[in-house]
């Protein structure tokens, strides 16, 4: 059998509108943040989600406490899904960060860490997620690195690539986790990309 992953972008925040790269720092939804996440609820609160994962980063936990407010799916927080830390840069302008991003697929950001290691902590939740709930639907709620680490570990593709690719919202990635996910992995579109304009920034 296979665990069926949702993978969706947190919220829009204060530092998403303001063209922040916040990091390891909380960050806190934006107005109509709020509002996108109740509408995340919506898409999937009858989706058969056995259990919601999500950052422990307080951008992640807001969005998955208000799309699924007075919902019986469990929400759990788990710090390996934490955003790429930028240790020292942690709160610079986007414009700044994204120019050095492909310098620290493998050499860590100053005080920070590198892409890399966000991939090996992505890898070791999916080996939890594999063993104990395989045969589920789950969603996860997260953050850019992450859905690098994803398309990485579940899509095949470069690292490399992912960290200098644009970023399109849309309404969800999909993957098949194997409960032995390493030797047999796919990805699938669920859904169209849609323009990134009015939509979560994923930082």
């Amino acid at each position: 059998m296979a665990t069926t992953i949702v993978y969706e972008t947190h919220s829009i925040t204060t530092d998403n509108e303001a063209g922040i790269a916040t990091g390891w720092l909380p960050g806190e939804l934006s107005p109509r943040g709020r509002e996108l996440a109740r509408e995340l609820g919506e898409r999937r609160r009858h989706d058969g989600l056995a259990a919601v994962f999500t950052s422990d980063l307080r951008r992640a936990v807001q969005t998955a406490e208000l799309a699924f407010a007075g919902i019986d799916i469990p929400i759990h927080q788990d710090e390996r899904l934490r955003e790429c830390d930028y240790g020292e840069w942690n709160g610079m302008p986007v414009a700044r960060l994204a120019a050095e991003r492909s310098r620290h697929v493998d050499v860590p950001w100053p005080g920070g860490q590198s892409y890399r290691q966000v991939v090996e902590h992505t890898r070791d939740f999916l080996t939890d997620l594999a063993g104990l709930w395989d045969g589920r639907r789950v969603l996860l709620i997260a953050h850019s690195a992450n859905r690098w680490a994803l398309g990485h570990l579940l899509g095949g593709q470069a690292l490399e690539d992912l960290v200098d690719a644009p970023f399109a919202w849309r309404e969800g990635w999909v993957y098949e986790l194997s409960e032995r996910w390493g030797d047999a992995i796919r990805a699938s579109d669920e859904t169209s990309p849609c323009s990134p304009a009015a939509r979560p920034g994923d930082r």
